[in-house]
């Protein structure tokens, strides 16, 4: 049997289809997108090193000479030396009768002003925090004058310690009450 449909019948499947093509084609239009991939947050920046911490070594006489011809002359370069690197920290006037610390120390000087060595002849040994403090601060303030009359140089001074951080070098005290 053969049954011929009507051709009103035949297109309405047809245009029913058609219809819900358009439909989803539309409906695919109003979907949101998916998210975007965000690029990973950039790194924290590298924290900075303090510049005052980086001593690097002289590699050519840079500093100011010493015309000193003995250790004890050189001491008074050295200790002028000190306290125009660390102004801020000099103990102004007499020092009170008590002291956090006082210590003797040797510093070894070469011919370009590096510190070679430091050694204490009287270490204030209850305050090692002191001492650290000490030499760091020697350490760090090479190159110191260079010694024009010697090959090198040992100096030695002594080391008064407030108990605010503030100092005076014997070389260059104003007293003790």
């Amino acid at each position: 049997m053969n049954k011929r449909l009507h051709p009103i019948q035949n297109a309405l499947p047809r245009s029913l289809l058609g219809l819900g093509a358009a439909t989803l084609g539309f409906l695919s239009g109003c979907s949101t997108p998916p998210p975007a991939v965000q690029a990973p947050p950039p790194p924290p920046p590298a924290a900075k090193v303090p510049q005052s911490v980086i001593v690097p070594p002289p590699t050519a006489p840079s500093g100011p000479a010493s015309m000193a011809r003995t250790s004890k002359e050189y001491r008074k370069d050295a200790a002028g030396h000190l306290y125009g690197l660390h102004a801020h920290r000099i103990y102004k006037g007499r020092m009170p009768p008590l002291l956090e610390a006082v210590g003797v120390l040797n510093v070894d000087i070469d011919q370009k002003g590096s510190v070679k060595a430091v050694n204490w002849m009287r270490a204030p040994m209850h305050v090692p925090h002191v001492m650290a403090e000490i030499e760091r601060m020697v350490k760090a303030s090479a190159p110191y004058p260079i010694p024009k009359n010697l090959s090198q140089v040992t100096y030695t001074d002594v080391w008064l310690w407030h108990k605010s951080g503030k100092f005076q070098l014997d070389t260059l005290t104003e007293g003790q009450d």
